[in-house]
């Protein structure tokens, strides 16, 4: 703050000891600087209306780059859920801390405007840097139009926000999206028409091609493991014929068809826990699968299906041992999966089992709907 003129002595004092306010009382402002760092990212918002002083500390480049640093070597786990109302269709990002139970409202994302439409909420696709602290909504559609859009926002934790990015080159709904060595690959969409696929560089804010798929198909669940993104069209009644799906090969560009017991067991949504892939099955009492590669076969994780208080649809994520169901309302069943030795008798290496919490969703969020889960480190 400076003293403008006709300020009086007093004034003017006031004023200089504004602007060496302390951020925290009997602290070196480095040392205060440091606790800050140390601030769950839900709560740096919150604590920059504290003062001025802390709100240019908090908002400095200096700061922002020392706690990216922090948060890829630190951070902890944080759920983040896309979801919906039914009704008015107006869209929501929440953040879960499973450690406290409390929710984050994140701020709306900057979507197009123009006429007063509301958008499809499952067209979009979602994509994430986890230990970047990141997510990517990509594509779209109006609810009351078939043309997809090209959209892509970007959200960053260590700063609370979003941001619109570079536009896909291809317009895109209903289509694939993962993350492969710190990029970002859409694939599919459309009326299943759509082969090509566009590769995203968040260093540079550029799209880059990259091979297409064999076919273009219209995305029911995707997963990357390790440095393969799986795309599955999936079972859709009347179940006629067996559903299309591929892999793409980062290392090699290129994409090849999916074993038979992959694709033809992958009846859910999915979850990548370490190096396995699961799936909650989308028919009974949402029992969760494992896929073997050895065998080319899903094998039952025992400990039974998702809690019954977890309504369906579904939006699974998953990170560090643990897998996250998000139900309607936002109920959220937190599995623990443990690993133990299989008898070698059974050709099984490992045999799974998974222990549920629920975390009860707030009353205000009785009526909302998942459409996809995150799981980002911040």
């Amino acid at each position: 703050m400076t003293p403008s003129a006709g300020t009086t002595k007093e004034e003017e004092v006031a004023a200089v000891a504004a602007d060496i306010e302390p951020l925290i009382s009997g602290l070196p402002d480095e040392v205060a600087e440091e606790c800050l760092l140390h601030l769950p990212f839900p709560y740096q918002a919150l604590a920059r209306s504290v003062s001025s002083a802390w709100n240019r500390a908090l908002s400095s480049p200096a700061f922002l780059r020392a706690k990216a640093e922090l948060s890829a070597a630190r951070s902890l786990p944080y759920l983040f859920v896309f979801a919906f109302h039914p009704t008015s269709l107006r869209l929501h990002w929440q953040a879960l801390d499973p450690r406290t139970r409390r929710w984050f409202v994140l701020p709306p994302m900057p979507l197009p405007t123009g006429d007063a439409a509301p958008f499809c909420p499952l067209a979009f696709a979602c994509a994430a840097l986890p230990h970047r602290g990141e997510i990517y909504v990509l594509g779209g559609m109006r609810s009351d139009t078939e043309t997809p859009l090209r959209t892509l926002v970007t959200y960053r934790a260590a700063t609370n926000s979003w941001s619109a990015a570079a536009p896909m080159p291809t317009p895109r709904s209903f289509f694939a999206a993962g993350a492969i060595g710190g990029r970002i690959f859409a694939a599919g969409g459309g009326d299943g028409g759509i082969s090509a696929v566009d590769c995203y560089d968040p260093a540079a804010d550029r799209w880059l091609p990259a091979a297409g798929m064999r076919y273009g198909m219209v995305r029911y669940d995707a997963a990357v493991v390790g440095r393969r993104m799986y795309v599955t069209e999936g079972w859709r009644w009347p179940f006629y014929a067996s559903p299309r799906a591929g892999v793409y090969d980062v290392d090699r560009d290129a994409w090849e068809e999916m074993s038979e017991g992959m694709r033809d067991g992958w009846t859910g949504a999915s979850a990548v826990v370490g190096d396995r892939l699961l799936i909650v099955t989308d028919y009974g009492d949402g029992r969760v699968k494992a896929y073997d590669a050895g065998s080319d076969a899903w094998r039952g994780v025992e400990g039974g299906g998702v809690p019954p208080a977890l309504k369906r649809p579904y939006a699974v994520g998953g990170a560090d041992g643990e897998i996250y169901v998000v139900g309607r309302g936002l109920e959220v069943g937190v599995g623990t999966v443990m690993a133990e030795a299989a008898e070698a008798k059974e050709g099984e290496k490992e045999r799974l089992k998974v222990e549920w919490e629920v975390v009860k969703g707030p009353p205000a969020f009785a009526d909302l709907v998942p459409c996809y889960s995150q799981v980002l480190y911040a």
